[in-house]
């Protein structure tokens, strides 16, 4: 045995003890490990993987890197790379940064779909059936079933144009399926855009109070009344809160895209519901029938309905107020029948004989038309009118 080595048995140090005593942790191929960046050139950036073992990324690697990211990768800073070869035909450790990046941006997405948090991107591109948007450096798909409303197919015709015109475009999106083995990330705008809708409802909700003022826009008409949206959540505005004149049809006064003020008379939590009047903004003509109106006074009248008790008469003013004329109140002679007398839609002069703006009730008469009770009050008119 050479002199240059120690007898083991004596106890004594081997020279080579330290390789023994010093842990060897050399990379191997498809692992993901810590670096520092070394050296960086045109050409490639060396990466120190600790237990003096460097790797290179070169290539095809390096031109995959996009310039921003590139730049951020200076002397000492520490990054994570994907082994792709322990050793090339020159000796190298060959390294990739975006393989270990779309590693990382995987397990985001898994965690994305876990937690479905939302996630903003641009598009990148398009396809047949939908758009390309980016999560890190892997890219996702959104299919036009899953773009919001404003972003999906009006024309499948157009659908290379339409699709092109949102190149570049930011969406908001959820992580719906992830499928690493298939290379597969689905993504939802459609998803992300209810829950943003979802909790700017409920934020607006908190901080609305009944007869609150608010501006909408007429978003949708229906037989029975308007939907308004005011910023994010509609409310109902009933066919009977639209106008203090009768309103058959909602479109008798609105029609959609219309703005519009509302007061907020119902705040229904539970259901996300909004009741809301746009009559209630205006002035109550009940209130103001005596500013217009008195007994006695001769008016104008349309005939709406008739019945076994009588006939509605409606005023021939921008109020359009409807009073009852009493089938008392119909003629001199008995009447059986208020058809005998009247029929709807026809115009007659009648006698105001009563107003009760609390009850909201308005008393007219045609028998009394002529009565010789209301001659004064008849030629004072008459003379102001004249004069």
């Amino acid at each position: 045995m050479s002199d240059n080595f120690q007898d083991i048995e004596s106890g004594e140090s081997h020279p080579m003890d330290f390789l023994l005593s010093q842990e060897l942790d050399l990379p191997t191929a498809g692992e993901i490990r810590e670096g520092q960046v070394v050296q960086h050139s045109e050409n490639f950036i060396l990466i120190d993987l600790g237990a003096k073992s460097e790797g290179i990324i070169i290539g095809d690697e390096l031109a995959a890197i996009d310039e921003e990211t590139r730049e951020q990768l200076t002397v000492g800073t520490e990054v994570r790379v994907f082994v792709v070869e322990t050793e090339d035909s020159n000796g190298n450790i060959v390294l990739s940064y975006t393989k270990a990046a779309q590693e990382r941006d995987w397990d985001q997405a898994n965690k994305l779909l876990k937690s479905q948090d939302v996630y903003k991107t641009k598009i990148v591109g398009f396809n047949r059936g939908g758009v390309l948007a980016k999560l890190g450096h892997i890219r996702g798909f959104i299919p036009n079933s899953q773009l919001s409303r404003e972003h999906q197919i009006k024309n499948k015709d157009n659908a290379d144009k339409h699709f092109q015109s949102l190149v570049g475009k930011s969406v908001t999106t959820k992580v719906i399926e992830v499928d690493r083995k298939r290379n597969r990330l689905i993504m939802s705008e459609r998803a992300a855009s209810q829950e943003i809708r979802e909790a700017k409802r409920e934020k607006l909700l908190a901080d609305l109070n009944v007869g609150d003022v608010c501006t909408g826009k007429v978003v949708n008409l229906a037989s029975f009344g308007a939907f308004v949206d005011i910023g994010g959540i509609e409310g109902l505005v009933h066919l009977s809160e639209l106008s203090w004149k009768r309103t058959n049809n909602p479109s008798e006064v609105l029609k959609v895209g219309d703005e519009v003020q509302v007061s907020i008379l119902k705040i229904e939590e539970d259901q996300k519901r909004l009741a809301l009047s746009i009559k209630r903004l205006q002035p109550d003509p009940w209130s103001l029938l005596n500013e217009h109106y008195r007994v006695g006074q001769l008016v104008e009248v349309t005939i709406t309905k008739i019945t076994k008790f009588g006939a509605f008469a409606r005023l021939d003013d921008e109020y359009e107020l409807v009073g009852l004329i009493h089938i008392s109140e119909l003629s001199e002679n008995h009447v059986e029948n208020p058809h005998e007398v009247l029929k709807p839609s026809q115009k007659v002069m009648v006698r105001i004989i009563r107003i009760d703006t609390e009850q909201r009730q308005l008393g007219l008469s045609l028998k009394q038309v002529s009565s010789d009770k209301f001659i004064e009050a008849d030629m004072e008119m008459l003379s102001t009118s004249s004069g």
